[in-house]
């Protein structure tokens, strides 16, 4: 059995080839072998290869820049979901994609299920949100699991840039307003093989939306805070302490794409329906900071 993989080299690409490899061959593409703004080519591709599965984690993920480049963001995370989705229901593929908290405005108080109302607010959102509705209408089988706020040791992410700027400037500030959940590249490539293994058994009922973050809540700031406290306690030699990671809103914080203030997933169907117990987002952080500090 043949699982096509794009976005090999993303955050969740790195880690989905080590956690799809026992299900099978993992034909692994980046964009070198698999660009996503070409469709013709895409389309050729799930052709040759005939994959059982295809699992998308390639997209196109500056947020600030989609602004400014909305043809190409589109390209990427809207029209290339829509070819996917047309090739895997040609072939009988199942297809994995990834979305985003992005899709909603972040006006809910409570945390967003997958049935509330989308609501994007800056081009990347609407991108995504365009690309679940094409794959939602095709017909194909399919899992779109929607996450947020990622980090992993490989590849770049707020974690990673927390611990540059603290090794950098004697102080930080931080968004404090807007809310979610860290969720790591591992534990989204792992819950993807569980998922899939269900699915390739005969989970024909499988199909649909579903929200994959990892338990709990906080903020930017409460994030980057732990993650110079873990630095500290490690004995690492950052100039910004723990205390100098100072709170903001986002209103001292302006960037080109608005974000939504509430990113809270509720992952209840994720959990009833593969039969997981998600882990807090705390420890995860902790040693994802261990292991980027133990490679410098």
């Amino acid at each position: 059995m043949t699982i096509l993989l794009l976005g090999k080299d993303g955050q969740v690409g790195w880690e989905l080839r080590r956690a799809l490899a026992p299900l099978g061959e993992v034909h692994a593409c980046g964009r070198a072998e698999a660009d996503l703004s070409d469709s013709a080519a895409l389309t050729a591709l799930v052709e040759r290869v005939r994959p059982a599965a295809i699992v998308n984690a390639a997209a196109y993920t500056a947020v600030d820049k989609a602004e400014s480049e909305p043809a190409l963001a589109d390209r990427v995370n809207a029209e290339a979901p829509a070819v996917l989705a047309a090739a895997a229901a040609r072939c009988g593929a199942w297809l994995i994609h990834y979305s985003t908290d992005y899709v909603f405005d972040g006006a809910k108080a409570a945390p967003y299920v997958e049935t509330d109302a989308c609501a994007p607010l800056n081009v990347y959102g609407r991108g995504k949100r365009a690309g679940e509705e094409a794959i939602l209408a095709s017909g194909c089988r399919h899992m779109i699991f929607r996450t947020s706020w990622v980090y992993g040791a490989h590849g770049a992410n707020f974690l990673k840039t927390v611990l540059r700027l603290a090794a950098e400037r004697e102080s930080l500030r931080i968004v404090a307003d807007q809310w979610g959940a860290p969720t790591g590249a591992d534990l989204i490539a792992g819950v993807t093989a569980q998922a899939l293994r269900a699915a390739l058994a005969g989970g024909e009922g499988l199909s649909g939306i579903y929200h994959l973050v990892a338990a709990g809540e906080t903020t930017w700031h409460a994030y980057a805070r732990l993650v110079v406290e873990t630095a500290a306690h490690l004995g690492v030699a950052l100039r910004a302490t723990p205390d100098a990671v100072t709170p903001i809103p986002s209103s001292e914080y302006p960037t080109a794409a608005a974000r939504p203030g509430n990113s809270r997933l509720d992952t209840g169907k994720l959990r009833r329906t593969f039969g997981l117990e998600l882990p807090d987002w705390r420890e995860p952080v902790r040693r994802v900071v261990a292991e980027v500090l133990a490679a410098r």
